[in-house]
């Protein structure tokens, strides 16, 4: 036995560890490897609602603090300090795209989306859109990859507004964002 106390995770130690740590920007979550310390009652729903012990966490402070320290290794997401690691449940992404603008046209323009929690990332080679389908509905889904191997479910709203400003090229209908075309389906399956 190493004589240490176990470590028994909360929100409230999580928030304090990192405000002490102060980082500017987002803190440096991949490369802080802390032992996992346990899960926490904690999800994030699939409309982006953070909630702990079953109750959504109302205070955006707290969220985009939580947001700050999330990282995904395979298929599981963690909160991380320099200190401890504790897993939480996703619904689905943990960041909603709620909206984007549009600079420039065609080839040149380019797409900025915001996040729910205030991120904000321009779609091209480093942060791209990809569009799976929803297997029960048969549904678009469309995503883009924020931070790291962490997505934004792109609302519905911002997904038919993509649609409304997308071309066709080659029998798939897409849109141009930072020099590159993301498919957003065949021309005969877009909404």
């Amino acid at each position: 036995m190493s004589g240490q106390n176990p470590v028994k995770p909360s929100p409230e130690g999580l928030a304090a560890s990192v405000k002490a740590a102060k980082p500017r920007g987002l803190p440096p979550v991949d490369s802080w490897n802390p032992p996992f310390c346990g899960d926490l009652d904690m999800r994030i729903a699939r409309d982006g609602t953070w909630y702990y012990l079953g109750s959504p966490i109302t205070r955006f402070e707290l969220v985009k603090l939580f947001s700050s320290i999330l990282k995904k290794e395979g298929d599981a997401y963690f909160l991380v300090t320099p200190v401890e690691k504790v897993g939480i449940r996703v619904e689905d992404a943990p960041f909603v795209a709620v909206d984007f603008d549009r600079t420039g046209a065609d080839e040149d323009q380019v797409l900025t989306f915001t996040a729910h929690v205030g991120d904000t990332v321009s779609a091209g080679p480093d942060h791209p859109i990809r569009v799976a389908t929803d297997p029960e509905t048969n549904e678009p889904r469309p995503y883009i990859l924020v931070r790291s191997n962490l997505e934004a479910r792109i609302d519905r709203k911002s997904f038919y507004r993509l649609v409304d400003i997308a071309t066709e090229r080659a029998g798939q209908v897409g849109v141009w964002s930072g020099g590159q075309f993301f498919v957003l389906g065949r021309a005969e399956e877009t909404p």
